[in-house]
């Protein structure tokens, strides 16, 4: 049954290996409790924000405080849609899509991070084709961007597989000092001819388009099942 109010929690993404879900709470606490058994190693800094480099309870609650502030924060002009990948019903990892101004701009940025339990298995690149499919197709999206430190080897390997032009780099704060983040993007063209797939389903599109006024507030609303590519 369709959420009567947030139709954030109808969305699902499904790819043959994978499925991106909507975080409610009791997904945000399964999320929360994988990261807590461990993203990356501890000497590591691979996020521009190191929401990772604290200790329990605290990385724990921090989670469920960012899924939640991402619901009370979304509107049509700022918004982070958060989704949890999950393979066989158990949680494996986070991805998101987040933007500004998008009705104009048309573009969004990803951030996803797997449990270190399940890395090496080519499920980054699986969760990234999943949230740009998402964005691409269910929301019609232009533009993807993505940004990485110079040495987040995982990171880049997946932004290059896909295919991602280089954006650039830019100096910022990394524990204290400063440091390289590295930017990318893609074009829908390039979606179109290199990622796009007829074995990922999108379900739940178009209570999201009304939620963040993808199409504008005179537009019809989307169908609600997709299929990518469209039949």
């Amino acid at each position: 049954m369709a959420h009567p109010y947030w139709p954030l929690f109808d969305v699902e993404v499904r790819t043959p290996r994978l499925t991106l879900r909507a975080v409610t709470d009791e997904v945000a606490t399964a999320l929360a409790d994988l990261a807590a058994r461990g993203v990356h190693d501890p000497s590591f800094a691979p996020f521009s924000v190191p929401w990772t480099e604290v200790g329990s309870p605290q990385l724990e609650r921090d989670v469920l405080r960012f899924h939640w502030r991402s619901r009370a924060d979304a509107s049509p002009s700022n918004w982070r849609v958060p989704f949890a990948a999950f393979v066989d019903d158990v949680v494996v990892g986070s991805t998101d899509l987040a933007a500004e101004d998008f009705s104009v701009l048309r573009q969004f940025e990803t951030g996803s991070w797997l449990g270190r339990e399940f890395q090496g298995q080519g499920l980054g690149t699986e969760m990234r084709i999943a949230t740009l499919t998402f964005g691409f197709v269910a929301l019609d999206a232009e533009w993807a961007t993505t940004r990485a430190w110079h040495d987040n080897g995982p990171s880049l390997g997946v932004t290059r597989a896909v295919g991602y032009e280089p954006e650039g780099s830019r100096r910022a704060v990394r524990r204290g000092q400063a440091d390289t983040l590295l930017g990318f993007r893609m074009h829908r063209d390039h979606f179109d001819s290199e990622l796009r797939r007829d074995d990922i389903d999108i379900s739940g599109a178009a209570g999201v388009r009304g939620l963040l006024d993808i199409d504008g507030p005179d537009a019809s609303a989307a169908p609600d099942e997709r299929r990518s590519p469209a039949s």
